[in-house]
């Protein structure tokens, strides 16, 4: 008989009942839960290999958050009609479910793990994204899988000054929300934040962090009661075995070579260094060891040469943290609190509309900005509805960044969320687009890296776009700070080395103005951070950041007062509704006709807003014209050049302005006696006329006669 009995744990936050339930859904998997709240269900399922994996020195956890267009009740689009390769959000969303989770399992654990979230059911909560982190948290608990669970995480808002825990759709399009985050942590710490604010003080910051982790501790809570309730046994974790001779060898061979080696300020020399003192050790230690190890080595020599090379890393590490904890001295020299040399160089690229260079140590990105018009916008089809983008920015990491050979890609999980970090970071200080009607993409190419390029995209794409001429509101830098933690001692550390990100426990970037916080990103590799240290690395994050922004202001104050020669110009113009069809023509046949003659991009939204963009100002200017003469209304007593459409026995039919037409009856024709029209006019003559009346019914009256005595007035 199948057994369809489901588990169930229930937690009412922010008015609505949270459920996590197992034993219906899933059931093949280690672990599953199917999170509900509202309208919103997903179901988190987790499996790992059974089979210890041999000669694996790292885990390999893979996490995938998906949605089905099915949960908002939509088809998807496209040819195929069914889900494709993963959207962005879903990438985004992937890694920061699996960012939280990744530090919780145990050292020696190497079998190959899945995390699969799937969205069955989207309502206006707004609230899939943390639930997948829960919901997953959950799986994992409940299973065999090794796991220092549980983890929570809830999204936190500010509206008006009041927290609010998980805000809907709704009150995220609130314009008084002026800070969102994402906060995950375990019961007694928090581990990672995500999200982003328009200028808030890191008292703000803190405040929500603390509130969001009150309620993280709830859900840790039915967490650990569903474990009581239905978890399983955790499997065997068999440690990982240490030869201390080994060991003992290794040290006493590189150890005060290393101390050398480590202090090399440049990141290739002192990695070259230690290189070649790891090549030493291992012929010194392994049998065989100088000659050709694809030869002459055995298997044992092969596991030999790793552990080896183990131990090397391992008292790199140790060396590095002690260095900065016993010496405050840095690989690089620098103190904990130093920033590295800044330069800054602008306008580097003609023929984009604005560039820069931004280098900070062995750090480059190279950015660039792009201004387009309205049909360069990008539509995002998402479960909450589609909607456009008018300001993105998209990352890049080539290997030769870092001195490797590698296949060029298309964009990896962590090129997009660095670029998305980027983006939310710069986004509060864009204009809107009724004061800048441009779309607007910045690329951030990193020619370098050697620590926090993400950070170096920002303060590079905050010089690219004044140099380009883009009324932001205020430059923006970021800062990537560190942390090295041994017990009770604890150092933060100010604009990290790559070396000091893979070497450390925290990774902690800030981002933001003069004024206050636009984007704020920490993952911690251990269970967790004080706050107090909280407190103490964002005090140093907002001195950093007000250094860098100095350095940004030195080279460019304020956006450039003109645009780029080579960026398009765009004018904007209101019509009424009613004319638009006017504009438009049978079949789009006059717009395209105006398009044709001038050469440049016209759009026309409903409520009747124009928009015309050309790279050439006279282009631009005859359009411009054409349109308001085709929209223009006559003016009474204004005297118009006519041309005469149709001639009738009491009259001529003007036209005055495009498909406007009035009625030049014959006595308005001359000062003196007109028998017939034709004695005076022909059909396709220009006239001068003056509106003489224009009735209730819009039938306009012109008058030549009239016209000419004005003119010879002005004569």
């Amino acid at each position: 008989m199948i057994s369809t009995e489901v588990t169930t744990v229930e937690l009412l936050i922010n008015d609505r009942q949270l459920v996590l339930e197992t034993g219906l859904m899933a059931k093949q998997s280690d672990g599953a839960i199917v999170a509900k709240y509202g309208d919103t269900v997903v179901l988190a399922t987790a499996v790992s290999d059974k089979r210890v994996m041999e000669g694996k020195d790292f885990f390999p956890l893979t996490v995938d958050y998906q949605e089905k267009a099915y949960a908002a009740g939509k088809i998807p689009g496209g040819f195929l009609k069914r889900e494709g390769r993963p959207s962005e959000k879903e990438i985004l969303t992937s890694r920061l479910i699996d960012r939280p989770i990744r530090p919780l399992f145990p050292d020696g654990f190497h079998s190959e793990t899945q995390g699969v979230v799937s969205v069955l059911s989207y309502g206006d909560e707004n609230i899939s994204d943390v639930m997948g982190i829960t919901a997953m948290s959950a799986a994992l608990t409940i299973s065999d899988i090794p796991f220092d669970g549980p983890v929570a995480a809830v999204r936190i808002g500010r509206i008006d000054g009041e927290l609010v825990i998980n805000p809907t759709l709704e009150q995220m399009d609130d314009p008084n929300l002026d800070l969102i985050l994402v906060v995950a942590g375990t019961d007694d710490a928090v581990i990672m934040v995500e999200g982003g604010a328009l200028e808030v003080s890191e008292e703000v910051m803190v405040a929500a962090i603390d509130r969001a982790h009150q309620e993280i501790k709830r859900l840790v809570g039915i967490q650990n009661e569903l474990r009581r309730l239905v978890g399983k046994p955790k499997r065997e974790v068999v440690p990982i075995q240490t030869d201390e001779a080994l060991v003992a060898s290794v040290k006493q061979f590189v150890i005060e070579r290393m101390k050398e080696a480590s202090k090399i300020p440049g990141k290739l020399k002192r990695q070259k260094a230690l290189d070649i003192l790891l090549d030493e050790a291992i012929k010194a230690l392994v049998p065989g060891g100088g000659d050709d190890p694809a030869t002459v080595r055995s298997e044992p020599d092969k596991d030999r040469v790793k552990a080896i090379a183990k131990c090397f890393e391992e008292l790199e590490k140790e060396l590095i943290r002690s260095l900065i904890l016993n010496e405050n001295v840095r690989a690089d020299g620098r103190t904990p609190d130093e920033i590295r040399e800044i330069h800054c160089i602008v306008g580097l690229l003609p023929r984009a509309h604005g560039s820069a260079l931004f280098i900070r140590g062995e750090t480059q990105a190279l950015v660039a900005v792009t201004l387009g018009t309205s049909s360069d916008e990008q539509k995002i089809d998402s479960l909450e509805g589609d909607r456009y983008k008018t300001f993105m920015l998209h990352y890049n990491f080539p290997p030769f960044s870092v001195g490797e050979v590698k296949p060029l890609k298309s964009p990896g999980r962590r090129e997009i969320g660095h670029g998305a970090l980027a983006e939310r970071s710069i986004k509060p200080m864009i204009p809107s687009p009724d004061d800048f009607p441009y779309t607007i993409r910045v690329v951030s190419d990193i020619l370098e890296s050697n620590g926090s390029s993400s950070m170096a995209s920002v303060c590079g794409a905050t010089l690219a776009l004044m140099d380009g001429g883009v009324p932001i509101k205020a430059p923006v830098a970021g800062i990537a700070m560190g942390l090295i933690k041994e017990g009770d001692r604890v150092v933060v550390l100010t604009d990290i080395l790559g070396l000091e990100d893979h070497l450390g426990d925290m990774d902690f970037k800030v981002s933001g103005t003069t004024t206050g916080i636009t984007a704020f990103q920490m993952d911690v590799k251990i269970r967790g951070v004080s706050t107090n240290v909280l407190v103490d690395a964002l005090q140093r994050a907002k001195e950093g950041r007000l250094h860098i922004l100095g350095k940004i202001t030195q080279t460019l104050e304020n956006p450039r007062g003109a645009l780029s020669p080579n960026a398009p110009r765009i004018f904007q113009m209101k019509i009424k509704a009613e004319k638009i069809k006017d504009v438009i023509g049978t079949g789009g046949k006059i717009i395209k006709g105006i398009i044709e003659e001038t050469g440049v991009k016209i759009d026309i939204n409903d409520e009747g807003m124009v928009t015309i963009a050309s790279n050439d100002e006279s282009s631009l200017s005859r359009a411009k014209g054409i349109i308001e003469g085709i929209v223009a209304e006559p003016e009474l007593d204004r005297i118009y050049t006519g041309k005469v459409k149709k001639i009738m026995d009491f009259g001529a039919f003007v036209e005055i302005l495009p498909g406007t037409d009035g009625l030049l009856h014959i006595s308005q024709i001359s000062d003196k006696r007109v028998n017939k029209v034709t004695d005076e006019l022909n059909e396709g003559d220009e006239v001068i006329v003056k509106v003489i009346d224009i009735d209730r019914s819009g039938k306009i009256k012109l008058s030549r006669k009239e016209a000419l005595k004005d003119t010879k007035k002005d004569d």
